[in-house]
């Protein structure tokens, strides 16, 4: 999905096609927002000036990249889970039998469908701690793009909410729904703060 043109993914979400949707653009926004601390450390890197730092940059790289490529793969990823829950909510139900047979797999298909968003969720805080280091060791010159690269994160991190929220309110398994709702709420209180106290940073640093 993601090989395509940039226009040809914005036609597709404005598309009335069912995907890509809000779970795979929130991914590819959290893509973005993390690229932006790349560009960060690969401009940090070796200068003279951030010598004391140089160690510390190359591992961030290493694992904004991978986290990068994991949030790129969740783009399709998040597609292929609402397939079977498209398909789910297609099936007859005419019939008591019928009814039950789909609201079966309609059950089994929400479970996917909401912990793809929550993957997401999980990489976009990911994402932010690692834009905290950048914007905090990186070079002055591009600290404007860890703070952008952060509102993106905490953007995406919302859309993924809405997106994994969508699906508990369907989910009839109280269990396995209130698991999944405190693991969204534990990430969510924890992203948002580190989000907005990053960003507060940055503007301090650019604030005549």
């Amino acid at each position: 999905m993601l090989n395509n043109s940039c226009i040809e993914f914005i036609n597709s979400l404005a598309s009335k096609e069912p995907v890509p949707g809000g779970g795979g653009a929130s991914a590819l926004v959290g893509s973005i927002g993390v690229a932006l601390g790349s560009m960060v450390g690969n401009l940090t890197t070796g200068k003279k000036k951030y010598q004391d730092v140089e160690e510390e940059i190359q591992n961030l790289l290493i694992k904004s990249e991978a986290l990068t490529d994991r949030l790129n793969a969740l783009v399709a990823k998040d597609a292929a889970a609402f397939e079977p829950l498209a398909k789910a909510y297609g099936l007859p139900s005419s019939t008591e039998e019928e009814k039950l047979e789909k609201d079966k797999v309609l059950q089994q298909a929400l479970i996917q469908a909401a912990e793809v968003p929550l993957a997401i969720a999980e990489c976009c805080l990911e994402g932010i701690k690692i834009l905290d280091l950048y914007a905090q060791k990186g070079s002055r010159l591009v600290v404007s793009d860890a703070g952008v690269g952060v509102i993106f994160c905490k953007a995406a991190l919302q859309g993924a909410k809405l997106n994994v929220l969508i699906n508990l309110k369907l989910m009839k398994d109280e269990e396995l729904k209130e698991k999944l709702q405190k693991k969204l709420d534990s990430i969510l209180e924890e992203g948002i703060v580190l989000a907005d106290k990053v960003y507060q940073y940055v503007e301090g640093q650019l604030c005549c």
